[in-house]
C-alpha cells in the first residue's frame, strides 16, 4: 500500500483532520421484522456462552445470525438492531471500538456520523480506505443513554469479537478509545499510560489510541493520535 500520509499531512497541517472522504453510509435502512434466529444459531449461542476462549470458530454467516438474535445481556432489551461490523474480512488491519451509538443502532453500522468521518482519515492517515480494513467494537449493543459498559455486558460479547477476530485474521489491531483499550488489556490503566506502547491480543500486536469522539472535542490530541498511526504502521510493517 502506497505511503499517502503527506497527502493528508498537507491537506490537514496535521492539528485538524478534516474529512474528504465521503462516507459509505446511505439512507437509513428500513427496519425489518425480527426473525427468530436459527437452531444453528442458537446452539451457537449457547457454545459461545460457555466459551469465550473460542474451542470452535463460527463461520460469518453464522456468527453475524448468531450476534442478531443474542440475549445474553440486558442490552438485547433495549436495542434498535445490533451492530455486528463491516470492512473487508480478510483485513491486515483492524479496528476496535467500544460500543455502538444512537446512530449506530439505528443504521447497524459502526463509526457513523462526524466521528466515523474523522476515523475514516485516520484509517487514510495508515495509508488504507475504509472498506480495506475490518471496524468492529467491544459490544455489538448500545448501552443506554451511550453509558459506559459492564462488566458483564464486555463479557457477554468478548467470544463474538473473539470469532471476528479469528476469521479476519489481522496483523495489527487499532483500539480506538480508552474503554475498548481498556477492555481489550484488562487493565485500568489510563488510555495516556496505554498509548506509545504495542500491546497484544489474542496474539495480534495491538496499539491505542484516542476514539474519535474524544478527538473532535480536544483538536490538540490530534497530533498524538498521528504518532500512534504512525506507531501501528511501523509494527505493522516491522
Amino acid at each position: 500500500m502506497p505511503d499517502r500520509s503527506h497527502e493528508l499531512l498537507k491537506a490537514m497541517g496535521i492539528d485538524v483532520w478534516e474529512s474528504r472522504i465521503r462516507p459509505p453510509y446511505g439512507p437509513e435502512p428500513a427496519k425489518s421484522e425480527f426473525e427468530p434466529p436459527s437452531t444453528v444459531a442458537v446452539e451457537a449461542a449457547s457454545r459461545l456462552s460457555q466459551d469465550n476462549d473460542l474451542t470452535e470458530i463460527l463461520d460469518w454467516g453464522t456468527l453475524k445470525e448468531t450476534v442478531t438474535g443474542c440475549k445474553r445481556c440486558e442490552l438485547s432489551g433495549c436495542r434498535t438492531q445490533t451492530v455486528f461490523g463491516t470492512g473487508h474480512q480478510n483485513a491486515r488491519w483492524m479496528v476496535i471500538g467500544e460500543a455502538p451509538g444512537e446512530q449506530e443502532d439505528i443504521q447497524g453500522i459502526p463509526f457513523v456520523g462526524r466521528a466515523g468521518q474523522l476515523l475514516n482519515e485516520m484509517i487514510f492517515a495508515a495509508g488504507y480506505e475504509r472498506d480495506q480494513v475490518y471496524i468492529a467494537n467491544v459490544l455489538k449493543c448500545r448501552p443506554p443513554k451511550n453509558r459506559d459498559p459492564s462488566t458483564e455486558e464486555v463479557a457477554a460479547c468478548e467470544g463474538y469479537l473473539k470469532n471476528q477476530l479469528a476469521l479476519v485474521k489481522p496483523k495489527i489491531i487499532l483500539a480506538v478509545g480508552r474503554i475498548a483499550a481498556q477492555n481489550l488489556l484488562k487493565t485500568q490503566t489510563p488510555i495516556g499510560k496505554l498509548r506509545g506502547v504495542v500491546h497484544e491480543y489474542d496474539g495480534v500486536p495491538l496499539v491505542v489510541t484516542y476514539h474519535p469522539a474524544y478527538l473532535l472535542r480536544s483538536q490538540t490530541e490530534k497530533r498524538r493520535a498521528w504518532d500512534d498511526i504512525k506507531l501501528a504502521r511501523s509494527t505493522y510493517s516491522g
